[in-house]
């Protein structure tokens, strides 16, 4: 079983910025990369950026050049740098671990999910 717990969520002004964290437990198995969701109201959840074991991240394209995603392997924990937060991250953030295919242009998620973090960009 796997457990994720995400933090670091708050309410920040247009153009700040906030650093989540997600700590992971438990036994992975062939799952290789763990990634960032976020789902705004009324809106569908949407992939916002992942890594994968032993490589980079990637990123959708409306947060690319603005957020960053690190890992530390000693604490098992994935980080989501966000900067020049626009009102349009407004959202929850969850995340999730799975796998990543096609280098990273693929990612299945599986059915383990933290409890998600709210982040609020006021204008």
């Amino acid at each position: 079983q796997v457990r994720l717990v995400e933090s670091g969520g708050g309410l920040v002004q247009a153009g700040g910025s906030l650093r989540l964290s997600c700590a992971a437990s438990g036994s992975v198995g062939s799952l290789n990369a763990m990634a960032w969701y976020r789902q705004a109201p009324g809106k569908q959840r949407e992939l916002v950026g992942l890594i994968i074991s032993g490589g980079s991240g990637k990123y959708t394209d409306s947060v690319k050049g603005r957020f960053t995603i690190s890992r530390d392997n000693i604490k098992n924990t994935m980080y989501l740098q966000m900067n020049s937060l626009k009102p349009e991250d407004t959202a929850v953030y969850y995340c999730n671990i799975g796998v990543a295919e096609n280098s990273g242009r693929v990612y299945r998620a599986s059915n383990y999910w933290g409890q998600g973090t709210q982040v609020t960009v006021s204008s």
